[in-house]
């Protein structure tokens, strides 16, 4: 038997702030914004308008947690300390 110490995968969980997400619409943006990112599972992802807040599981193995604040920002919206960026 042969064991590697290589890891495959590294679910974590993300918590991320969006003061500016206030609406449904808001909603929309936001997610449309990670769908091309891989490692991160939208399908379980929670959007909660009151607290304005994404929390999501990503593969760390796969895609960094600043890969996903910076998403965010580029479609407008600051996201935990990453400034949103204006296109």
């Amino acid at each position: 038997m042969v064991l590697c110490g290589c890891r495959i995968q590294d679910q974590r969980e993300l918590a991320i702030k969006v003061p500016q997400m206030k609406t449904e619409a808001d909603v929309i943006k936001v997610r449309t914004s990670l769908l091309p990112l891989r490692g991160i599972d939208l399908e379980h992802a929670k959007f909660d308008l009151a607290a304005q807040t994404v929390t999501l599981s990503f593969d760390s193995m796969v895609i960094a947690h600043k890969n996903i604040e910076i998403a965010i920002a580029e479609a407008g919206y600051d996201a935990n300390e990453v400034g949103a960026i204006k296109k």
